[in-house]
């Protein structure tokens, strides 16, 4: 067997594209609840050492990138 029998580049590039997607969804579902929340997300958690936040934002990454893998995996 040659390589390019062992590797099929159509899905090393539609994984490189679906990850790309996603990553961009996740900065703009972020940028959106940046903009709707009355303090500085950013600030709070590293100026003012705010632990809850930065818990609540982790747990929101995890869920929008849970659902971003789910809506591109099928």
């Amino acid at each position: 067997m040659s390589l390019h029998e062992l590797i099929n580049y159509k899905y090393i590039i539609a994984s490189i594209l679906y990850s790309a997607i996603g990553i961009i969804i996740l900065l703009i579902s972020y940028w959106i609840i940046e903009k709707i929340t009355p303090e500085n997300l950013w600030k709070e958690v590293v100026d003012k050492n705010n632990i809850a936040l930065a818990i609540v934002c982790a747990s929101f990454m995890i869920a929008v990138a849970m659902i971003i893998s789910s809506a591109i995996h099928g």
